[in-house]
């Protein structure tokens, strides 16, 4: 009996070694097929349409891919907008827009909806979700061509799979510091 017994074990293990050998080729063969986030080949310059930010802030929040390009648009007498492309798919807009003077950061970021549910920095001057911010320069942000105006900035990304509040938080303060540093603020 127990050499029956035996016999019945090892042709029971034989197909379930196999089995489990299959399923760990299986395993490896994805891990290594390219089912995790796309390579980043591309480059991140310094300054995006005249306005210097680190490339590793903007990289935070772009998705892989080979190329990257950007254009700056300019829909309105008060907006200016920067939009990024990766591989020929917009991706993010980082903006400078003139408001209303004494408005609140969190009555102009509903104009931006990636920010519904955003949290707000102690200061209120930024409101950022994981998609989307927008931020408030300092008062001495002036120019002549915008009197009674104060100037906001936005990050918002568009349909790239992001969602890193810690990363819009980081890129929106940085964006809005070199924005306040910038000509548009002289």
């Amino acid at each position: 009996m127990s050499v029956r017994g035996s016999s019945r074990r090892h042709r029971f293990t034989g197909p379930a070694v196999a089995l489990s050998s299959t399923l760990a080729l299986a395993a490896a063969l994805s891990a290594c097929s390219g089912d995790g986030p796309p390579e980043k080949a591309y480059t991140v310059p310094g300054s995006l349409c005249g306005i210097a930010v680190e490339p590793a802030l903007v990289k935070a929040v772009l998705p892989g891919g080979d190329s990257l390009a950007s254009a700056t648009q300019k829909p309105n007498g008060g907006t200016i907008r920067c939009n990024l492309f990766v591989d020929d798919k917009l991706v993010l807009s980082l903006a400078q827009a003139w408001w209303s003077e004494g408005k609140a950061t969190a009555a102009v970021s509903p104009a931006y909806p990636g920010t519904k549910d955003g949290t707000m920095s102690d200061d209120e001057r930024f409101v950022y979700s994981g998609q989307a911010g927008v931020g408030r320069t300092l008062p001495s942000c002036r120019v002549s061509e915008h009197p009674e105006q104060d100037l906001y900035t936005a990050v918002e990304t568009r349909d790239s799979g992001i969602d890193d509040p810690a990363a819009i938080q980081k890129l929106l303060v940085a964006y809005t510091k070199a924005v306040e540093g910038s000509p548009a603020c002289r």
